[in-house]
């Protein structure tokens, strides 16, 4: 959105920081923040969303706006998710340029200049890619490997491995991401989706600064299957693969009853056997419906067309006057 003629200049960039359960390391991430913001220059905005936190997230973020012209808080209504939560922040960031990060400072802001010294260049998309990730368990860092190495094959856009949400994007890029208004959103997809020209920046994942981490291996889990299913129809492809395997190999067994039977006759029934393949098509079609019914699913949330988030308050930073919908 253009600013209007008779409020202040757009801010040069703006920082979009999901929030949740995060109280106990806000401070320190808001001083690292601006602390790079100063080094960098130009006039900067910090959208911080509070993701319907249960600590005192809130009340912390919004003494930061006490102190800091700079901030802006977008409280949801509820917790709506990490994905939507980042969609929020990008709907009310008005900057020439969009910088997404998290407050648990994994991600360092110190980062920061660098993505922007790559903007600068004409890039559109400057994503943060992880060289290391320090504080995280071999299983959690081998599945997150495997989990990029999949979405590279199967997902039909290019998808950089070891890359998160850390990334800075042209103004450009997030008006044309912001047109993508799914509910079932991958937002790692949707920054591959749109396209524009982009470039890697390495750096060393920290561990947290504090608290721990609300993504547990089960969330990890939906969230992969959430990834697979936006973003790809392989998985109904499989299913109809399978089917068709399913059914030649009952063609075959089939088959080689019957010349058994004609040949060597058949004294005892086969009840094992039958039972073994009567449990394993049934395996076979609930799976397959399980499949269909999570892509039914999608279809009938979308379908609802329903709001993105419905917004608590929304508090403009002082320094930027902002016209924005209170719900997304």
């Amino acid at each position: 959105m253009t600013p209007p003629p008779d409020g202040p200049a757009r801010p040069d960039f703006s920082l979009v920081v999901p929030c949740y359960n995060e109280e106990a390391g806000i401070a320190a991430f808001h001083g690292r923040a601006t602390a790079v913001a100063e080094t960098v220059g130009g006039r900067w905005e910090i959208v911080y969303v509070n993701d319907g936190s249960k600590d005192a997230t809130l009340a912390r973020l919004l003494a930061l706006r006490a102190h800091d012209p700079r901030v802006a808080v977008v409280n949801l209504s509820r917790n709506f998710g990490k994905e939507i939560a980042l969609t929020a922040g990008l709907d009310h960031a008005t900057g020439d340029a969009v910088i997404v990060i998290d407050a648990d400072l994994q991600d360092p802001p110190e980062v920061i200049p660098d993505l922007v010294s790559v903007y600068r260049e004409g890039y559109d998309t400057v994503y943060a890619q992880r060289r290391q990730r320090a504080g995280e368990t071999w299983l959690k860092r081998t599945t997150a490997d495997r989990f990029y190495r999949l979405m590279q094959r199967i997902g039909g856009v290019p998808m950089p491995r070891d890359t998160g949400d850390f990334r800075l994007m042209s103004r450009r890029a997030v008006d044309a991401l912001l047109r993508l208004r799914e509910h079932h959103r991958f937002m790692k997809g949707l920054f591959a989706w749109i396209g524009f020209p982009s470039k890697a920046v390495l750096y060393d994942r920290a561990p947290r600064h504090a608290g721990s981490s609300s993504w547990n291996y089960w969330k990890l889990w939906n969230f992969a299957l959430e990834g697979i299913t936006s973003f790809t129809v392989l998985p109904l492809k499989i299913a109809t693969y399978l089917g068709l395997l399913v059914a030649m190999l009952a063609i075959v067994y089939g088959t080689v009853i019957v010349i058994r039977t004609l040949i060597f006759s058949n004294p005892v029934p086969g009840y094992p056997s039958l039972i073994t393949v009567i449990l394993f098509l049934g395996g076979v079609q609930l799976m397959t419906l399980g499949v269909i019914g999570e892509y039914l699913g999608r279809i009938f949330n979308e379908s609802k067309a329903r709001p993105l988030y419905l917004i608590e308050r929304y508090l403009p930073p002082d320094s930027v006057r902002a016209d924005r919908n209170p719900a997304g």
